[in-house]
């Protein structure tokens, strides 16, 4: 039907296809900008060119909005699937996230003494202190 072949396993591939297949990205286009601004790295080198070919063993390095990951490749791919076929195609190598304090939506919604607008209870005190000076 006219329609690309898949690649036959260990082969190269795009590594703008690749990056879609293994779901690191959600379409082909933002991969390719990502390659093209320079947000990834194969073997250690930046690749600026959305053909570059991977094969099976290059280690990629690349720099998403909230993390840095580095993969290790392991298959070309064949199609876009679920995450459990996608994670398949790589071995994650990336360094644990930094351990930031969670704040629990308690503790967000607390305001430290002094902050934030009066209650009516400061309010009336503030007023009462007003009306004293007079």
């Amino acid at each position: 039907m006219g329609g690309e072949t898949q690649p036959v396993s260990g082969s190269r591939q795009r590594i703008d296809k690749w990056l879609f297949f293994t779901r690191m990205v959600k379409s082909r286009s933002l991969a390719q900008s990502h390659v093209q601004s320079g947000h990834v790295r194969i073997n250690g080198e930046r690749c600026s060119q959305p053909s570059q070919m991977v094969k099976p063993g290059d280690r990629i390095e690349l720099t998403l909005e909230r993390r840095d990951v580095v993969l290790i490749v392991r298959l070309a791919g064949e199609r876009r699937g679920p995450y459990e076929e996608a994670r398949l195609l790589y071995d994650d190598q990336s360094p644990p996230p930094d351990e930031t304090k969670r704040l629990t939506p308690y503790e967000q919604a607390i305001r430290a003494t002094g902050t934030g607008r009066p209650t009516k209870k400061e309010r009336r005190a503030i007023d009462r202190l007003m009306s004293d000076e007079d």
